[in-house]
């Protein structure tokens, strides 16, 4: 089991923008034997995570958030608890899993009890993950209307309303939080309505995991555009792009990590679609991994009958310039060199993803230092 400990005295200094997703591999509520660190992670290595990220100079955490013992509310506050300075933020919700007054009070509590760390990322979950469970993937309208809610809310206002997102005589708290208020940031492909709704709604944009540095930029203009188009500053959106990590990892490991990865993307209709266009990819590659003999009988997505690891004879079809162009994989000099394409593409901040904070320590170093 996972000692958790108490916040640190002895923090490298802050990478100001570099941010970090916890719980690298699949949730799992007992430990699995392996020799490898990203097969699998439990919540309570997730909380210690944060506190590894804070350690080793990160300035913020991301949290995936799976409707099962990965439930971000949770694992979040234990994780602020830990730390001190280290900023926490869900990545992301889908606003119809929660009602807009118990997201309000979370964002509101998160700051009343660990200072202003703590960041709301709001995104449209997918259909396929909801299937069966009553709930729906949040349309953009709901999205527009939910934020105005919570900010209203946490400027401590009655609110009256009646529209896509439900009918609520009064809303108010009888006791909120008098700081400020909890940065709103979307997590997508900011395609058109997207970059629409990142500019009139959100401090922030989190970027999906491995587009490559084109497709940055393309999403960078359209949020720029959008900013326009509205009349504000596009300098106001932070925009960080999550980018599959392996620095120094054993050619298994980083494999797993990011072909492993990548298939589970690819093989999910529509979201495979999307990823290749905005890549610029072949579509063909789709075909290979959804009728991959190892998906014969697969009934959903890949990634909740397999682990990574295991479809590493699917991910075989990957082409290995793709994952070089969409991640940072290879020696810590390597991703540096990677990474800083992100940025130069219009990103403000790099997002490791798919590995764990620690295994990340020599690279944020590196990249801290990069302008030495």
């Amino acid at each position: 089991m996972t000692t958790l400990t108490e916040p640190s005295t002895d923090l490298a200094p802050v990478a100001e923008d570099m941010s970090a997703f916890v719980i690298a591999g699949a949730v799992a509520s007992e430990q699995v034997e392996s020799d490898y660190d990203t097969v699998s992670r439990t919540p309570a290595q997730g909380i210690q995570d944060g506190v590894d990220a804070e350690r080793i100079g990160y300035r913020r955490i991301w949290l995936s958030e799976r409707i099962d013992i990965k439930w971000s509310d949770v694992i979040l506050s234990g994780v602020a608890a830990k730390t001190s300075r280290l900023e926490v933020g869900t990545g992301v919700i889908d606003p119809t899993t929660r009602h807009p007054w118990t997201a309000a009070a979370l964002g509101a509590t998160m700051q009343a009890c660990y200072g202003e760390r703590f960041n709301m990322g709001l995104g449209r979950g997918d259909n396929g993950y909801f299937r069966g469970s009553g709930i729906n993937m949040a349309t953009f309208a709901q999205m527009h209307d939910y934020v105005d809610i919570l900010r209203r809310l946490w400027a401590g206002e009655h609110v009256a309303y009646d529209g896509p997102v439900g009918t609520f005589d009064d809303l108010s708290f009888a006791e909120r939080y008098h700081g400020a208020p909890p940065p709103i940031w979307f997590g997508g492909f900011c395609a058109p309505a997207g970059a629409r709704f990142a500019a009139a709604k959100s401090d922030g944009v989190l970027l999906i995991p491995m587009l490559n540095p084109v497709a940055v930029t393309a999403a960078k203009e359209r949020i720029v555009r959008a900013c326009r188009e509205v009349g504000r500053d596009p300098d106001e959106i932070r925009v960080a792009a999550l980018v599959v990590t392996a620095p120094d990892l054993d050619d298994f490991e980083a494999r797993a990590i990011a072909h492993g990865r990548m298939v589970t993307y690819l093989q999910y209709p529509g979201y495979g679609e999307q990823l290749c266009a905005a890549n610029g990819w072949d579509m063909s590659l789709l075909d290979k991994i959804r009728n991959h003999k190892r998906f014969e009988h697969l009934n959903q997505v890949a990634d909740r009958e397999f682990q990574r690891h295991e479809m590493m004879d699917v991910a075989s079809v990957i082409p290995d310039d793709y994952i070089w162009d969409c991640s940072a994989v290879g020696t810590v000099d390597d991703c540096v060199s990677n990474l800083q394409r992100f940025i130069d593409a219009g990103a403000d901040e790099i997002v490791t993803y798919g590995s764990t904070p620690a295994q990340n320590a020599k690279l944020v170093a590196a990249w801290r230092d990069r302008r030495r």
